[in-house]
């Protein structure tokens, strides 16, 4: 991924987005503002500006949708983290860790309704104005289902299936890309057609971009992932590496995963050691051949385009499914 190209685009991107979030009584608004200005990507917007641009749509006018999905993405965060009840995010206290729960809930809802002001406010025609404030309504109802689909599997006994755990990250995560490449093309007024194919872009993307976090949650180097070793395990988090993991494992290799997941009082060592079981199954051969089936039908999506965004779009995608762990 051509990484100058992400942050050229964040920066535009949070200059936007803190001028929007700025008011009375100010620590509402700090608060509100204090995921973003201490770190993410941006690859929502990104997303939103270069599906403008793909169909050579103005970033002006890309602008309100992309700055309305980041702060739509930072609420969700916020909710999470008190919901999980997670202490860090982006290397920082979380938000309610930092200001408190109550602040931290309308934090969240201010971000949730400021996206939706600043989409109304953009100057885009009426018919598509109603258009990106239907689809983001939708995807945050998808996000919100996909959360609940994640508690109920992760209170239940069983194992969920692929199919199942599929449709949970479609929802919980899948959702905000689709909906940043459509509202997109909705940005550059595109065709019926258009807006269909970059929708799907952007949901195979999604899928495949949480199937490969998944797989670093497991795996992943704690000093890449500013998380311990197997922290997913240790949690107890039903993703698709571990479903896998535990349903092809057998005898002492099982019990072994098994000791570690969901275990708050496992030791370094038991993690280490299913960590390592989970390897030696092959898992990441797996998951990786999984999220680039999903990176492969968002390519066949953007074939009929060309030109720079294009090539974009595609870089990311593969910095996405290629991350290393």
């Amino acid at each position: 991924m051509n990484s100058n190209s992400l942050s050229k685009n964040a920066k535009k991107v949070d200059h936007y987005l803190t001028s929007k979030l700025r008011g009375n009584p100010t620590q509402l608004y700090d608060a509100a503002s204090y995921l973003i200005v201490n770190g993410g990507k941006r690859l929502r917007p990104f997303l939103v500006i270069k599906s403008c641009e793909i169909l050579n749509g103005k970033l002006k006018n890309a602008m309100p949708a992309a700055s309305a999905v980041e702060m739509i993405h930072n609420f969700t965060l916020v909710h999470d983290d008190i919901m999980d009840n997670d202490e860090i995010r982006h290397g920082v206290p979380t938000v309610h860790k930092k200001f408190g729960i109550p602040i931290a809930i309308l934090a969240g809802d201010v971000l949730f309704s400021k996206a939706y002001q600043v989409l109304s406010n953009s100057n885009l025609p009426a018919n598509a104005l109603n258009e990106l404030v239907s689809k983001l309504a939708k995807a945050c109802v998808d996000v919100c289902e996909g959360q609940l689909l994640d508690i109920k599997m992760a209170e239940s006994k069983k194992i969920p299936s692929q199919a199942n755990y599929i449709k949970m990250i479609e929802k919980k995560t899948a959702a905000l890309f689709d909906v940043s490449c459509s509202m997109g093309a909705i940005c550059a007024k595109a065709k019926r057609n258009d807006i269909s194919k970059l929708s799907s872009f952007g949901k195979n993307l999604g899928i495949a971009f949480q199937i490969t976090d998944d797989l670093i949650g497991v795996m992943g180097d704690s000093k890449i992932t500013k998380k311990p070793v197997g922290n997913d395990l240790r949690e107890g988090k039903k993703s698709l590496p571990i479903v896998l993991a535990i349903t092809k494992s057998k005898g002492n290799d099982k019990k072994m995963i098994l000791k570690a997941f969901g275990n708050p009082n496992a030791s370094k060592k038991d993690i280490e050691k299913a960590v390592e079981v989970i390897r030696a199954l092959g898992i990441e051969k797996i998951v990786r051949k999984q999220a680039l089936q999903y990176s492969e039908k968002a390519k066949k999506s953007l074939n009929i385009y060309s030109g720079i965004a294009k090539e974009e779009l595609l870089n990311l995608l593969n910095f996405v499914v290629k991350r290393s762990l």
